[in-house]
């Protein structure tokens, strides 16, 4: 059972909380950056390291597979012992990370760095969510992750334009080394505020000390094992059907996991996952719907930046700048939708959702239908609709799901939903790419290239379309679910 129990509050000023908080979103923002911004290095990478398309592939997934992992052991951690000590660690860690990326010399040594800087953001990113769940109560809660919201859909849309202008600046050789150089000073700027400003643990606290290490190694493995098969799948002839044999080791791993979960709580004990949390529909709807939108959204920016950079030819800054029209809209719907989530709840995430299969529909009309020379302006246009429907699901749907948690909890459970959006990443990205791909090594024989790209696109894009759409069910049926409760409400209390 989640303890409820009061957790003390750190009395400190709203001055105070507000200057922490924009400390820990800022060092968010900088961990979600590496998970698009990375994309349209790929090339310069795969020119000056001589990387191949597995490795490609494991220099954008091998980093979400290590935030997936890191996250729940972490999120434990900073609940248990120190949320500021655990940003702290994995703040350096992912500036001496990047540093490593920075000046790998061969393809294995920058594969090696980039899993360390994904473990290292995997324990940054739950006592971001963690702090403000123990910061702010209410409406202040609903405009933090509004400005949370915000601050990780732009930094998702616009790492690819910034990726691209960093290659630019540095040149189609070396130029991806400054996608990770620019970590470095701003790390060491946010570790000093970090040190200033975040709050200590409080000195009382209701949360039991023990450290489930089996159970997060069970855990652990579990997720490893579904994220890997998607991980490895690339789309080409040469991918190894016994990678899905992963997936027997996951469902063992559950189970395992449930057993001994259930067999540590019988015990007393405080196990790594407080299964009651899963009976707050509100947190159990909410997961699946971020799950879902992860799914779709990082493999379409993905997917339109390898259509316009192989398909159409386009520089990587101008494929990248493609994605800014989202990051803007994102961001104010975001911030709209984090002042009014109390008033209209999961309505708000519904719309949004809604606005986004529009959005992406009008994209692939944009990228298949117009002239070759409008293209890009085109899709640029159906990444606002897109972006102004994703801010409308993001922060309202981050505060729907950590609404009833108790804040002894709010590291963990932050953690558990950002698995889901990390598996959701792995899995998107790997279903939208690898149908691109395979759609290009059926079609060789077609004599019209841009023909082929267009298939291919069309083919990632529905898959997308089709991943949001499992989004918006969920948040249907958890919308009619509110609306029975709310109707035998009376009658309950008669």
């Amino acid at each position: 059972m989640a303890p409820t129990s009061p957790t003390p509050q750190i009395e400190i000023t709203e001055r105070a909380k507000w200057q922490a908080f924009a400390v820990a979103v800022g060092v968010a923002a900088l961990t979600i950056l590496d998970l698009s911004k990375v994309n349209v290095g790929l090339p310069s990478i795969e020119k000056a390291l001589g990387a191949g398309s597995t490795e490609l592939q494991l220099i954008v997934a091998g980093y979400a597979l290590a935030f997936g992992l890191a996250l729940v052991p972490a999120g434990r951690l900073g609940d248990i012992y120190s949320r500021k000590l655990l940003f702290s660690i994995g703040l350096i860690s992912f500036t001496l990370a990047s540093l490593a990326c920075a000046l790998a010399p061969t393809v294995e040594t920058l594969l090696v760095a980039r899993i360390l800087q994904g473990v290292a953001a995997g324990i940054q990113m739950p006592q971001v969510l963690g702090l403000v769940q123990q910061l702010f109560q209410g409406a202040a809660r609903g405009r933090a992750f509004g400005i949370f919201g915000a601050t990780i859909g732009v930094s998702t849309a616009f790492g690819p334009t910034l990726g691209g202008l960093l290659i630019a600046v540095g040149g189609e050789t070396d130029g991806w080394r400054l996608l990770f150089w620019m970590n470095i000073p701003l790390g060491l700027i946010a570790l000093f505020f970090a040190l200033r400003l975040l709050p200590k643990k409080p000195k009382s606290s209701s949360v039991k000390t023990e450290l489930d290490l089996v159970g997060i190694l069970l855990l652990g493995f579990s997720v490893f094992s579904v994220m890997v098969p998607f991980v490895f799948t690339t789309g080409g002839p040469d991918d190894d059907p016994k990678r899905w044999f992963w997936l027997v080791g996951f469902v063992l791993g559950t189970v395992a996991f449930l057993l001994w979960e259930r067999d540590y709580s019988r015990r007393g004990k405080s196990s790594v996952v407080h299964f009651a949390l899963f009976r707050i529909a509100s947190y159990r709807n909410g997961i699946l719907v971020a799950t879902a939108y992860f799914a779709a959204i990082p493999g379409t920016f993905l997917l339109t930046t390898l259509y316009l950079q192989q398909g159409l030819g386009a520089l990587p800054v101008f494929a990248g700048m493609v994605s800014i029209p989202f990051a803007l809209t994102s961001a104010a719907s975001s911030l709209i939708g984090g002042r009014i989530v109390e008033r209209y709840g999961r309505k708000l995430v519904v719309i949004g959702t809604i606005t986004v299969i529009i959005g992406f529909s009008l994209i692939l009309a944009a990228a298949v239908l117009t002239p070759r020379d409008q293209t890009i302006w085109w899709m640029a246009a159906a990444m606002a609709v897109a972006g102004a429907g994703g801010g409308l699901v993001i922060s309202p749907n981050q505060t729907l799901t950590l609404a009833e948690v108790p804040v002894s909890e709010g590291g963990v459970a932050g953690s558990l939903a950002q698995v889901g959006q990390r598996v959701g990443t792995a899995i998107g990205v790997a279903a939208v790419s690898s149908t691109f791909f395979s759609t290009l090594y059926r079609e060789t024989s077609t004599p019209d290239k841009l023909t082929v790209y267009h298939d291919g696109f069309r083919n990632g894009i529905l898959i997308a379309i089709s991943l949001i759409t499992v989004s918006l069910l969920v948040g249907l049926v958890d919308l009619r679910s509110r609306a029975k409760a709310r109707a035998n409400q009376p009658a309950t209390s008669a």
